[in-house]
């Protein structure tokens, strides 16, 4: 099983930008897709992004596209969300997740693997 662990989260005004990063343990011959998931308090967790290590193909939801992009360096092992034009709901604990399926998947139970999460806070 591969371990995950996030970094980058931070707090930051509307209109700003952070840089999460998730590093794995394990090769990326254990998975082959991952993606960042993120819960707000009161909220359910949300898929954000996801990426299919092995031909790169990514995907992400409809309230991020064109501020957030989801990326990979397979030789570090690293997971990247790069988040621009934040606004106050994007305010979440962000994760990021492994699967071993191989299509690109965004429902919480088809991962197996999940980091212990970072803080991301936006004022307005």
């Amino acid at each position: 099983q591969v371990q995950l662990q996030e970094s980058g989260g931070g707090s930051v005004q509307a209109g700003g930008s952070l840089k999460l990063s998730c590093a794995a343990s394990a090769n990326r011959h254990n998975y082959f897709s991952m993606a960042w998931f993120r819960q707000a308090p009161g909220k359910e967790r949300e898929g954000v992004a996801t990426i299919h290590v092995r031909d790169g193909h990514t995907y992400v939801v409809d309230s991020v596209k064109g501020r957030f992009t989801i990326s990979r360096d397979n030789v570090k092992n690293t997971l990247y969300l790069q988040m621009n034009s934040l606004k106050p709901e994007d305010t979440a604990m962000y994760y990021c997740a492994a699967s071993a399926r191989p299509d690109l998947t965004l429902i919480a139970s088809h991962f197996y693997s999940w980091g212990q999460g970072t803080q991301v806070t936006v004022s307005s």
